[in-house]
């Protein structure tokens, strides 16, 4: 049984609609949210505005799916936007599906 994770990938606005089409081109997962978030990155990377908040925008998506293919859509994303500034995490789903 392919267990079940929870993969988060971070990354700047600008990128947003190129991985929303990067996604929705994969298979191996259901499908995915996205969500604007306010994020708190190595204060060297803020702009001056920035540092005043304390806080960067950033876009966050969520994706549910069995390790084997987070893990194979994260080589996937490496490959493609490398160097782009982002930053992920998968982590294990206890209990998913739907509510009837």
């Amino acid at each position: 049984m392919n267990e079940q994770c929870l993969l988060v990938l971070i990354a700047p606005p600008p990128l947003e609609e190129s991985l929303v089409d990067f996604l929705l081109e994969r298979e191996g997962f259901s499908g995915f949210s996205l969500h604007q978030i306010d994020g708190s990155p190595a204060h060297g990377t803020l702009s001056l505005a920035e540092q005043v908040t304390g806080r960067k925008r950033q876009v966050m998506f969520q994706v549910h799916a069995g390790l084997a293919d987070a893990r194979e859509l994260v080589a996937q994303i490496r490959e493609t936007f490398r160097g782009a500034g982002l930053h992920y995490w998968i982590a294990p789903l206890l209990e998913a599906g739907p509510i009837p």
